[in-house]
């Protein structure tokens, strides 16, 4: 039986285990990326290992999502990111240079080699054919200090595109339709891999738009093939010499598959407020909007933005919509200002931002009170727009232009589908990227430290028993922006946890800091896929600092339950799902055996002392994780030499 491409990349990165489905691996990381939102922390916890220089063959460090700056808080966290950069071998994209994703598929993705960054939209590089994951920050700082990744070794997930997309329909409907088929949970404990003869149809950028969703699937990751495309996208930026093919074998089997007939897909729309919440377009079509936003890390490449130039060229956007574009590099901003496409975005009356994340995290440009905005985002969730009461829909940009034009959402295949060509060649210009100092030079560098960079919360061995309250429950699908917010008011305090704990889960219970504050912590207890969504680690170091001792849940989405690992935070699961009716918020609960049981149990019982009610719950640790949760967290099993 051959491999698929999944499987070829992890056996020639395999450090440890064995690649059973459901096994735990270690994988050797080539390069590493981390934004500034989780960068700051991942570099003070690689200051805190000690080590002098990165082991990785390339790791990046961007400025993408902090870009507000209303106070001295983000320009001190860059001026910190730049410095550490500078001093221990990372390289360091200033402010303006661009979304991390985009400029990295640009200026450093290689075929076949394994990136993890600290974002849960890191597997866009799989649409160049690198494998590549979102991980917590302390995952990241951990391999550039030459550490193995470890995951669950995930099942492979074919998608089969045939066909090729009609005019006006676009990447963005093909992730929306497997989205719409799988749902947010479909993906979990697989990597979702594209084949067949509809993908030598899409471009790269297509392809990185399908694999950055993917995100939403709950997926390990995605990743396309590596083939005469790719070779070419990577020509034109000057990079042929990294390209070699990557493909699976002829006989590779997957354990699950679908297929999408890209002929036959319409536009679609994600509604409010979770991404497979999907409808057509045209079921949606003549619905008033007030707002179009169009970027982010899924759709602001050059040729995203030249399809909006040439749909906006010659027109004017509705005077009730406020269209915002956020070109995604400053390569794309460049490219756009010099081919006239920038001058037709202008004139037609849009905003035009920097080349930033901005109103995807909620950085600016929310939508006005109970508004309809479409956004060709990758996420949708309640309040991520910094409006509690907006409702967002995620369309493709094709979608989004025809609706700003029309005041009201509009079928784009209703239209004429715009011609633009792409260059040959695109400008290269790093002068935005610092090399780091050399190693001999390092110590003449001087990391600058602003007064919000507040010291690292440290974990604790478990206790021999576990006696506190239940101090919050919560519902299925609970996503990190819940338990720790974006936006422009809280992302400034993401080096500051004492401070970022007053926003901890206030989206559901704004009485959660104080409470948990006032018992000393306790337990949380969660429905179905609790933690999806990104990848900020600040969903299990806030509530480490507020002191949670475990969460229990009837499912974890991966990224989170390995950052609560990670932080010495117990994640268990309920055997028979049914139990989580039986505890009431603000009961006394009680763990019996609690350390005893994280060295060497499956399973222990939760006993609720206010009513009575137990419950059987699940440890699916592996002997490894059991131990960095027995040492207080990964910072200190990896100090003490993984012991």
């Amino acid at each position: 039986m051959g491999y698929t491409i999944s499987q070829k990349i992890i056996k020639s990165h395999l450090i440890t285990g064995d690649m059973t489905p459901g096994c735990e691996i270690g994988l050797k990381i080539d390069r590493t990326l981390t934004q500034d939102a989780t960068g700051t922390m991942a570099y003070l916890q690689f200051e805190a290992m000690g080590i002098d220089r990165v082991k990785t063959e390339l790791s990046v460090a961007y400025i993408d999502h902090n870009t507000l700056q209303s106070g001295f808080e983000n320009a001190d966290d860059h001026r910190y990111i730049q410095t550490v950069a500078k001093k221990h071998g990372i390289f360091f994209s200033r402010p303006g240079n661009g979304i991390c994703h985009q400029v990295n598929l640009e200026r450093f993705d290689v075929p076949g080699k394994t990136l993890i960054g600290s974002d849960s939209h890191t597997p866009t590089a799989g649409g160049l054919g690198m494998l590549a994951f979102g991980a917590g920050g302390l995952d990241v700082a951990v391999a550039m200090g030459g550490g193995a990744y470890y995951i669950t070794m995930p099942k492979m997930l074919g998608v089969k595109l045939v066909g090729s997309l009609a005019p006006n329909v676009s990447a963005k409907d093909v992730i929306l339709e497997v989205l719409r088929k799988l749902t947010v949970k479909g993906g979990v404990g697989y990597i979702v891999e594209y084949f067949g003869d509809g993908v030598k149809s899409l471009s790269v950028p297509q392809r990185a738009t399908i694999t950055n969703m993917g995100a939403e699937l709950g997926a390990t990751t995605s990743i396309f093939p590596a083939d005469d495309v790719t070779r070419a996208f990577l020509a034109a930026q000057g990079r042929e010499n990294d390209f070699s093919p990557v493909f699976p074998d002829s006989d590779a089997v997957y354990d699950k598959t679908i297929q999408i007939d890209l002929s036959s897909l319409q536009p679609l729309a994600a509604c409010p407020h979770s991404p497979d919440n999907v409808k057509s377009i045209s079921e949606l079509a003549g619905m008033k909007i007030s707002q179009v936003c169009v970027g982010s890390c899924t759709n602001s490449s050059l040729s995203d933005m030249l399809t909006v130039a040439a749909m906006l060229k010659g027109k004017t956007v509705h005077p009730d919509v406020s269209l915002s574009i956020s070109p995604g590099s400053k390569q794309v901003y460049e490219m756009m200002a010099r081919c006239g496409a920038l001058a037709d975005i202008i004139a037609a009356g849009a905003r035009v931002l920097e080349c930033a994340c901005g109103p995807c995290i909620g950085m600016g440009f929310s939508p006005k009170s109970a508004g309809i905005s479409l956004r060709t985002f990758n996420r949708n969730f309640e309040g991520r727009s910094g409006t509690k009461d907006a409702n967002v829909y995620l369309v493709s940009p094709e979608t989004a232009i025809a609706s700003a034009l029309a005041g009201v959402i509009t079928d784009p295949t209703t239209l004429e589908a715009p011609t633009i060509n792409l260059p040959e060649k695109f400008i290269i210009n790093d002068n935005l990227i610092d090399a780091p100092a050399t190693e001999k030079d390092a110590d003449g560098v001087t990391v600058e430290r602003g007064p919000n960079i507040k010291p690292i919360p440290s974990g604790s061995v478990p206790a021999k028993d576990l006696s506190c309250k239940l101090v919050l429950k919560v519902g299925d699908n609970i996503t990190t922006d819940h338990i720790m917010p974006a936006g422009a008011k809280i992302l400034p305090y993401r080096s500051n946890v004492p401070k970022l704990s007053e926003f901890c889960f206030t989206v559901c219970d704004p009485g959660f800091p104080e409470r948990a504050k006032a018992t000393g912590g306790g337990i949380i207890i969660g429905g179905q896929n609790y933690g999806q969504g990104s990848s900020r680690e600040h969903a299990a170091l806030v509530p480490l600092y507020l002191g949670i001792k475990c969460v229990v849940a009837k499912s974890f989405a991966r990224i989170h339950a390995a950052n609560l690992i990670n932080f010495g935070i117990l994640p268990l699961t309920f055997e028979n799902e049914s139990d989580y009716d039986k505890f009431t918020e603000g009961d006394d609960i009680m763990i019996d055996g609690l350390y005893d049981a994280v060295k060497s149990a499956d399973k222990l019982t939760l006993t609720d002392k206010t009513n009575g009610a137990v419950a059987t719950l699940n440890i699916t640790l592996t002997e490894r994780q059991r131990n960095i949760i027995l040492a207080g967290g990964l910072l200190a099993y990896t100090k003490n030499g993984g012991k």
